[in-house]
């Protein structure tokens, strides 16, 4: 009855035949065969195929929309064993965003590998905003206030810090912005946000009120990497996460302007599904998250946490 499934949700999730097949330990020859066979068992198209890109069909999306949350049971009913074993085991799938993958989860992941070579740590950085269960992860990581409210938080940093940054050669030109007035007259790398789509308004602060202003400018991206590129290639303002410029403003290819009216965001969180909390691999995983927690606040002072993947609230 499920010979076949496993293939399909690989292909589904990687949204490629050789890709599903790397992770499965087979040929794409294999997969592609496999999923023919379910196809035909099951009388219908699961897949559209061309030379470039594999998609869902109609049929296919409603089955993967159901087996998703089915596969995520059977994988909380086998990982639970775990308990018996003593120690994680398996795979842990994590998301976070892009920006982290500097900053925030070489440490984490470091000590998973490290405590717990038994279980193995997959990692995917993506901007958006991810269904954990429907993607097939174990748990996320992203700003405090864009976890949904049935999702179990375990806090990582208390806030995230946020900077105006620009190029000497932008500044030179334009002129240094001096109040949030100012930004009218200046032209913004601007960021298109991936989850909703809307250019998104700078969020500053004076005198404990808040304001937002929509900078003007003719570039719009939605990659932070991107934004910090072309801000130190003299295009304009950006607004972005500290973290994603300490290096470029410590070397002087970007300066930081309007620091007093940039006010800090919320802290990052690792979230998870409740009932998926009593997996073992789920709590080595907050374990390791505290551990590193308590350290980032007893140890030595660096710079302010923060990641480009996600927006101020």
């Amino acid at each position: 009855m499920f010979d076949g499934l496993p293939s399909f949700l690989a292909v589904a999730n990687h949204k490629s035949f050789t890709a599903a097949a790397a992770e499965m330990g087979v040929s794409p020859t294999a997969m592609s065969q496999k999923i023919k066979l379910l196809e035909q068992r099951l009388g219908v198209v699961l897949f559209q195929r061309t030379t470039r890109r594999v998609a869902l069909t109609d049929a296919g999306t409603s089955l993967f929309a159901r087996l998703g949350p089915a596969l995520a049971e059977v994988e909380v009913a086998l990982a639970t064993l775990g308990d018996y074993r003593g120690r994680p085991s398996g795979r842990l799938r994590l998301t976070a965003p892009r920006a982290s993958g500097s900053w925030l989860l070489p440490a984490i992941v470091a000590r998973m590998a490290e405590q717990y070579p038994e279980l193995a740590v997959e990692v995917s950085l993506d901007d958006a905003f991810v269904d954990l269960v429907a993607a097939g992860f174990d748990a996320g990581i992203r700003l405090g206030d864009a976890i949904e409210k049935d999702m179990v938080r375990v806090p990582i940093t208390k806030q995230s810090a946020w900077a105006i940054v620009a190029a000497p050669s932008y500044l030179a030109r334009a002129g240094r912005p001096r109040k949030p007035e100012d930004l009218l007259r200046h032209r913004a790398i601007r960021q298109r946000m991936i989850a909703t789509g809307v250019v998104y308004r700078w969020e500053l602060e004076r005198q404990g009120k808040s304001m937002t202003v929509d900078v003007p400018g003719s570039i719009v991206v939605d990659d932070v990497a991107l934004m910090v590129a072309l801000a130190i290639a003299g295009a304009g303002l950006a607004y972005v996460l500290d973290e994603a410029v300490a290096d470029a403003v410590a070397d002087g290819r970007l300066e930081r302007v309007l620091g007093p009216f940039v006010t800090p965001g919320p802290g990052f969180c690792l979230y998870f599904p409740a009932r998926t909390q009593e997996q073992p691999k789920l709590k080595a995983l907050v374990e390791v998250v505290k551990g590193v927690r308590v350290e980032e606040r007893t140890g030595p002072a660096r710079a302010k946490p923060t990641s480009g993947a996600a927006v101020k609230k």
